[in-house]
């Protein structure tokens, strides 16, 4: 059984900062990247908002923050973790054919975005359609935009593009918005926010990029299409914690609850990123978590020597 000092789970910005403050403490570091490496960045066009580039694609991005991480001698492995003992020390991991040992386990498997799942979404992601508008609003700057969601992280969206763009429609299925009162009011005050209610995406429409949304109101059946440049798909996020079912403590939407910003409920186990954080969910935050995740895991595989 391989033995580490760190075993990093995921390969998105938390975990490749993680990792390269991790050796660079002389720690003996693992990266279980899973087998589909990068994270959301990896869907993400163009990004402006990362310092120290102007603008880098995602998967760009991620390529460098790899190459970054393998020139201390980390060692990355592309698969998924499919199941933990964090019961007692040394903490024990499974992939599909091998396990491994740790002193200390900072999880970074992020939150994947939920989606339509209808073809048109597929091939416009993009080139339209999104799920991040903090991350993609900019593009789209003085134009047309929808928004798909009825809850808080529509309607967050929702404001945060008003600020940015000509109008912002919120189609959703539901006859009331089921985002905080508070968001909705300042939703309705806001003068380029319109509303589509009890209507339901049938297909994002265009060739190179997006053009129109077609729309079927649920209570009269008719079709009917909405010129755009954007959309956003704004229905939540699904944080990648399966694994660790009984294992560490999870609200009621899956998220790891931490205290101190990153210490999980099994002392040494930390978390960074997506994993645990959906307020920002914003490739900075989740690598600047990944720092201080890298840094408590330090003092805490130190605190174990001490302890012998």
């Amino acid at each position: 059984m391989d033995k580490y000092d760190i075993i990093i789970i995921g390969s998105g910005p938390a975990g490749y900062t993680a990792a390269i403050y991790a050796v660079r403490a002389n720690l003996n570091v693992l990266i279980i990247g899973g087998s589909k490496p990068g994270g959301q960045l990896m869907i993400t066009t163009d990004v402006e908002d990362f310092p120290g580039f102007r603008k880098i694609q995602g998967p760009e991005l991620m390529k460098k923050m790899r190459e970054h991480t393998l020139s201390f001698g980390v060692k990355i492995i592309d698969e998924d973790v499919i199941s933990v003992d964090f019961k007692k020390q040394p903490f024990r991991l499974k992939t599909d054919d091998k396990e491994f040992e740790a002193k200390s386990v900072i999880i970074a498997t992020g939150a994947s975005a939920k989606w339509l799942n209808i073809e048109s979404e597929k091939r416009l992601i993009g080139k339209g359609v999104s799920a991040c508008a903090v991350c993609d609003g900019f593009f789209f700057r003085n134009k047309d935009v929808a928004i798909i969601g009825a809850g808080d992280t529509a309607l967050r969206e929702a404001l945060y593009l008003a600020g940015i763009c000509k109008t912002v429609t919120i189609i959703h299925r539901n006859g009331e918005l089921k985002a905080q009162k508070v968001l909705q009011e300042r939703a309705f005050n806001t003068k380029n926010i319109k509303f589509l209610a009890d209507s339901a995406i049938q297909e994002f429409i265009g060739e190179n990029k997006l053009e129109f949304v077609k729309f079927k109101n649920l209570k009269t059946n008719k079709i009917s299409e909405l010129k755009v440049d954007g959309a956003f798909v704004a229905i939540g996020h699904t944080p990648n914690t399966l694994f660790l079912k009984n294992q560490l403590k999870l609200d009621n939407s899956s998220y790891i609850v931490v205290h101190d910003n990153i210490k999980t409920s099994v002392e040494g186990i930390f978390a960074a990123g997506d994993v645990h954080d959906f307020k920002y969910q914003q490739a900075i935050t989740a690598a600047g978590a990944g720092c201080m995740a890298a840094m408590e895991s330090k003092e805490f595989i130190e605190n174990l020597k001490h302890k012998k």
